[in-house]
């Protein structure tokens, strides 16, 4: 018996880590879900380094709807409604790839791969830097966090 109660102590610290790290890292998230941590310069941007101190800004979220052939988009904590393409490409909520439309103007990209999002060349929708959401939490949290962005 103090076998089975050993290790049933050992198992749950191991589980509580294990969601820790999967939640710190968006590693699970909603069906069809993505987010991107988006951070700000008060200095100027030198390719993905901050010339002065980041600062977390902006959380785009994306929802994907393979049927419909759309990615729904907004801005976390923002009032404004949320955009919508259609037409896409959507193999899963973290790799689709969408037309631009008159909304690409209110979000940071048009295109998902592996759960990042992709730089639009063509200008259609606003720049970004971006940042893991352990390190954006840990900078909305007073934490310094380097002057480089993750992507």
């Amino acid at each position: 018996m103090r076998n089975h109660s050993a290790a049933i102590l050992l198992f749950i610290p191991v589980l509580l880590l294990l969601a820790l790290w999967a939640w710190l890292t968006d590693f699970v998230t909603i069906q069809g879900e993505s987010t991107i941590y988006t951070v700000a310069c008060s200095g100027e941007w030198r390719g993905e380094t901050c010339t002065g101190r980041l600062a977390p800004a902006d959380r785009f979220r994306f929802r994907a709807l393979p049927r419909r052939k759309e990615v729904l988009f907004w801005t976390l904590g923002r009032p404004e409604p949320s955009g919508r393409f259609t037409g896409c490409q959507i193999e899963d909520g973290r790799n689709w790839t969408c037309p631009a439309s008159a909304d690409a103007a209110r979000t940071i990209t048009l295109s998902l791969v592996a759960g990042r999002a992709v730089h639009d060349a063509s200008g259609a929708t606003q720049a970004f830097r971006a940042v893991t959401k352990w390190r954006w939490m840990l900078m909305r949290w007073g934490v310094s966090m380097g002057r480089s962005a993750d992507y």
